[in-house]
């Protein structure tokens, strides 16, 4: 039976943030008098939303509700000043935009859905689950539930594209298909998806257009 249904992470699979996190950090870092870390070391700290990135992102002793707070204030000032789509995934978003679609990410929801927006990503996806909605992150299947139930669609018509362990073992526990988008931040943690896209132009051969169903 064919794929009709597809849920995307954001950061790693459909933008490219780093540069913005890794801005971000290195402004925190700074304002509390500590040198900056690469964009590569940002790159390890992601994907597991944003308390865990700041922790690692820390010295450990340092780490405190308000200096996520503050990390916030930065990052949401530069939210989208270098953050891009990759390349390929809007021509694949416009091949499958008559199928249902949402976002499902441990970012929180109102930063998510200002990068949505402002990257021109909104048309494409009914809906935008996000961190802070009541609901568990990922790798927990609460949010991966929550969209099939938004959505009407079936467990095992769907497909969670991510880039992180995260989101293969959110798919699992959920009952839908995963593709691991290795193109993207994170790792798969040695689990096996159901479908692996190198680059995002493997993805038109992997899930090809179909007539509606």
């Amino acid at each position: 039976m064919s794929i009709n249904t597809f849920l995307f992470d954001l950061d790693g699979t459909l933008v490219d943030s780093i540069p913005d996190l890794a801005k971000s950090v290195n402004l925190l870092r700074r304002e509390l008098g500590l040198p900056p870390v690469t964009a590569e070391q940002v790159r390890s700290y992601v994907g597991d939303g944003v308390g865990l990135l700041l922790q690692r992102a820390l010295p450990k002793q340092l780490y405190s509700q308000e200096l996520r707070n503050r990390f916030m204030e930065i990052y949401t000032e530069h939210l989208t000043d270098e953050t891009l789509v990759y390349p390929g995934i809007m021509a694949f978003l416009e091949m499958h935009r008559n199928r249902p679609m949402a976002v499902v990410t441990n970012k929180p929801q109102l930063l998510a859905e200002i990068i949505v927006e402002r990257l021109e990503l909104a048309r494409f996806f009914q809906d935008v689950i996000g961190a802070e909605l009541t609901m568990q992150r990922k790798p927990h299947p609460d949010m991966v539930n929550h969209a099939l139930k938004r959505l009407g669609s079936r467990p095992d018509r769907t497909v969670l594209l991510g880039d992180h362990h995260v989101d293969l073992r959110a798919a699992h526990a959920a009952g839908v298909k995963s593709c691991f988008c290795a193109w993207g931040l994170g790792h798969d943690d040695g689990l096996r998806a159901d479908f692996l896209a190198e680059t995002a132009a493997d993805l038109p051969g992997l899930f090809p257009e179909v007539e509606c169903s």
